[in-house]
C-alpha cells in the first residue's frame, strides 16, 4: 500500500526543469518570431522585401534605413512625440479619476452601486470607430495642439471602465479593517487612501497604466479622424504615409513599427520590476 501510495505521489510531481525551460523558450520564439522577422526586414532593400521567392535576409543590413525615415517628410519624431503625449496624458487622466473612483465604489455600498459599475463596464462596448461621427463633430472644431487634448479626452474616456473595474477589485481584496485602524489613528479618508491602501493596491495601478498606456499608444481611429496635420499625427497615422500609391517603401514601414515598439518595450521592462515589488510589498504589509 505504500509503494502505491508512493507511485501515485510520484504521478503528481512537478515537470521537469527542462521541459518547463523548453516550453518557455518555445513561447518565446512563437511570440517573437513576428517582432525578429519585423526587425530584419527593416534592414532590406524593397527588391529584397518583394522579390519572389522572398530573401529571408538581406545581403547587406541596411541600418541606414533608420537614418533616412528619421529624416523622411513623414518626420517620425514629431509622430513619436503626438504619440508619448497622448498615451502619457490619457494614462494620467485615467488614473487621477479612476483611482477615487474605484476606491468609493470597493469601500461604499450605495445605492445604485451595481448599475454604475454596469454603465461603466458598458463603456466598454464602444468604440471610436463606431462613434466617429459623433467625435468629428464634437471636436472638429479643435485645431493644432488642442487636437492632442481632445485625444487625451477620448482615450480617457475609453479606457476609464477598464481601469475601474481592475482597481476596485484590487481596492475590494484589502480588510477594511486596515482603513478604520487608520481612521482611527487620525487619518482623514483621502490620507489613508493615498497612504495605506494605495501601496498595497500597487499590482492593480501597474495594470491599469500598462492597459491604458498601450491602448492609448496604439490608438488609429479616432486620431485618424481628429488630426489633419501632418507634424501632428501620431505614429499609427504617420506610419501608412509610407505606403505610396505605385511605390510602396515596405522596408521604411517596418523601420518606423520598429522605432514605435522600442518606448512600449522600455516601458514594460521598466513596469515588471515595480509589480514584482508591489507585490513583494502588498504580501509583507
Amino acid at each position: 500500500m505504500a509503494r502505491t501510495r508512493s507511485v501515485r505521489g510520484g504521478i503528481n510531481k512537478p515537470p521537469s526543469p527542462w521541459v518547463i525551460a523548453l516550453g518557455s523558450i518555445a513561447i518565446v520564439v512563437f511570440f517573437g518570431f513576428p517582432y525578429a522577422l519585423m526587425f530584419i526586414s527593416s534592414l532590406k532593400t524593397r527588391l529584397e522585401i518583394t522579390n519572389i521567392p522572398p530573401d529571408y535576409f538581406p545581403a547587406t543590413p541596411r541600418f541606414d534605413n533608420y537614418l533616412t525615415v528619421w529624416a523622411s517628410e513623414v518626420d517620425p519624431a514629431s509622430s513619436l512625440l503626438a504619440t508619448a503625449v497622448i498615451a502619457l496624458g490619457a494614462t494620467l487622466l485615467v488614473l487621477l479619476v479612476a483611482t477615487p473612483a474605484a476606491y468609493y465604489v470597493a469601500r461604499f455600498r450605495f445605492p445604485g452601486r451595481m448599475v454604475f459599475l454596469l454603465l461603466v463596464l458598458c463603456t466598454q462596448m464602444l468604440q471610436p470607430t463606431v462613434l466617429a461621427v459623433g467625435l468629428f463633430q464634437e471636436f472638429k472644431g479643435w485645431q493644432g495642439y488642442a487636437v492632442w487634448a481632445a485625444l487625451i479626452l477620448i482615450n480617457a474616456a475609453f479606457n476609464l471602465s477598464f481601469a475601474i473595474w481592475i482597481m476596485q477589485a484590487f481596492f475590494a481584496s484589502v480588510p477594511k479593517e486596515i482603513d478604520e485602524a487608520a481612521l482611527i489613528d487620525g487619518l482623514g479618508r483621502l490620507q489613508t487612501m493615498f497612504r495605506i491602501s494605495l501601496p498595497l493596491v500597487w499590482p492593480g495601478i501597474v495594470t491599469a497604466i500598462v492597459f491604458v498606456f498601450v491602448n492609448s499608444w496604439n490608438e488609429f481611429s479616432a486620431a485618424f479622424i481628429l488630426v489633419q496635420q501632418t507634424n501632428l499625427q501620431p505614429l499609427t497615422v504617420s506610419m501608412p504615409r509610407f505606403l505610396g500609391l505605385y511605390i510602396k517603401d515596405w522596408q521604411y514601414l517596418f523601420t518606423v513599427a520598429m522605432i514605435a515598439i522600442v518606448p512600449v518595450v522600455i516601458l514594460f521592462s521598466f513596469i515588471e520590476r515595480r509589480l514584482i515589488g508591489g507585490l513583494t510589498a502588498g504580501s509583507v504589509k
